[in-house]
């Protein structure tokens, strides 16, 4: 073989091999390309369903306010409602005590009229 010969043969296959590495380099460029579309579109979707997440939570969370709100409200109604209770429930204890030593004292005065009567 002469040198000419392998000196074509070598400048073909040293063309070949560029021709073949920038066909790779395409083919990973446009694969790369692909790739980082579609990581970017469902980055993009789940960002999207994050922000109509946080809108939904923002407005349950005002919505579970107003109610702990009207919550608390009906709480310290109904606290007062059980204090006047327990108070009215005290009265009548009360009441029913006074009752009771009044019962016991009119007993006392009429054991007494009985005795005086009796001697």
């Amino acid at each position: 073989m002469s040198t000419a010969r392998l000196i074509k043969d070598d400048a073909l296959a040293r063309k070949e091999r560029y021709r073949l590495a920038d066909q790779a380099r395409q083919t990973l460029t446009t694969s790369l390309s692909t790739l980082s579309t579609r990581l970017d579109r469902d980055l993009r979707d789940r960002i999207t369903t994050i922000h109509a997440n946080q809108a939904s939570l923002d407005s349950q969370s005002r919505a579970l306010k107003l109610q702990t709100k009207k919550l608390v409200k009906t709480t310290k109604a109904w606290s007062g409602m059980a204090d006047a209770a327990r108070g009215g429930l005290k009265e009548i204890g009360d009441v029913q005590n006074w009752a009771e030593m009044i019962e016991y004292e009119l007993m006392l005065v009429e054991e007494t009229l009985r005795i005086v009567h009796e001697e």
